[in-house]
Formats: C-alpha cells, structure tokens, sequence
C-alpha cells in the first residue's frame, strides 16, 4: 500500500450507484491506495441537469453507498463553496491541507478524459496531482489530440500513463433515474441502502 496516498473522486452522484463504487474500488486496489474520497459537486460546471437532487440528498446517498468500505470517506468540502464546482479549487485545498508529500489521485471514466481540455485551469491541474481515468464501455482509447491546444506533450503523456482498466460496468445515473420515474426495480444498479434512500424521500420522480 502506498503511504501517504489520498485517491478523490468527485461528481454529481445523481444517484451514486454500483458502477461508480466497482471503478473506485477497482482504483484503490490498483494504485494501493491509503484513503479514497468521494466527492459529490453542488454544481457541475460541464452538467445543466433539472433532475439534480439537493446537495444534502446526494451527499446522504454517497455515505449510505460507502458504509463498511474499508478506506473509503465522503467529503461535503465542493458542497459549501460559492459557484461552479471547479475540481482545480478541491485539488488545491487538499494540497493546502496535506502538504507536497502526499501523492494525490483523481479519478476520472475514460468518458471525461477527452474533455479535459474544456475544464478551468486544466494544466495547473495535471501539474498538482495525477489523474487517473478509469475505462468505461466504449472509452477504452481515447483520442487526446485535441488536448494539444492546452496541455504540453508531456502532460498528455502523463495522462496516458494514468489510464487503468477497470470492470466494464455498464450502468448511469440516467439508466437509474430513469426507472424510478417508471417505477422499476433498481435492483443490481445501487447499492440497496441508496435505493431504499430513493424511494422514501421521493426522488426522480
């Protein structure tokens, strides 16, 4: 295990389910990470999305999501911030916090990686921790070429460098919200904590 490693994963979790928790295990297990955090954003820069749940409901889901995984945390610290959730502003507060020992991670799905190009003060970013992306279904090689307009040939190459594979796990937050409001199980697609937490406070419907 690598000490003094600290792997955040942030996003709207709208609702967290299994597909986030298999990448983010299958991260940790293979980086040797000490401590994994998840982060859900108040406001996603990159998502305009009328079916987002309160901060307080989708940061209650992530922490009945996690409860009795060993190493993993949730972190509410892009939930009081003013503004977009830029995840730059998050990376530099735990730099503050930690210090340069600490080898920070953040994890990414192989989805995002091409838009990186798109996200506030991405050179800086790359610079102060190592991103981590994770495939998904369909991401397996992503064309970062467009990156070239913003980040150096050397940064793109670290961020080649920090692709890991992980379990094809074909499920979205939209697959779920979507049989809420159609009134299907969701059975296989959360953790049953989460989907207990859906149905008795009304969400996405």
């Amino acid at each position: 295990m690598a000490r003094g490693s600290l792997l955040l994963y942030g996003g709207s979790f709208n609702p967290i389910h299994n597909g986030h928790l298999i990448i983010a295990r299958a991260a940790t297990e293979q980086l040797g990470i000490e401590r994994t955090i998840l982060i859900p954003s108040a406001a996603p820069p990159h998502k305009a999305n009328s079916d987002l749940a309160s901060p307080e409901d989708r940061l209650e889901m992530v922490r009945l999501a996690i409860a009795g995984e060993p190493g993993f945390e949730v972190s509410d610290i892009e939930l009081h911030r003013q503004g977009p959730s830029y995840t730059i502003l998050t990376i530099e507060a735990y730099r503050r916090e930690l210090g340069s020992d600490v080898q920070l991670y953040w994890l990414i799905g192989g989805d995002t990686l091409p838009e990186l190009g798109t996200w506030y003060r991405v050179g800086e970013l790359v610079d102060l921790c190592r991103i981590v992306t994770a495939s998904r279904p369909g991401f397996e090689a992503p064309d970062l070429s467009p990156l070239l307009t913003v980040l150096t040939p050397a940064q793109i190459e670290r961020l080649r460098g920090g692709m890991i594979k992980t379990p094809l796990v074909d499920i979205s937050a939209t697959q779920v919200r979507q049989r809420v409001r159609e009134g299907q199980s969701l059975s296989g697609l959360v953790p049953d904590r989460v989907a207990e937490y859906v149905l008795r406070h009304g969400l996405y419907r």
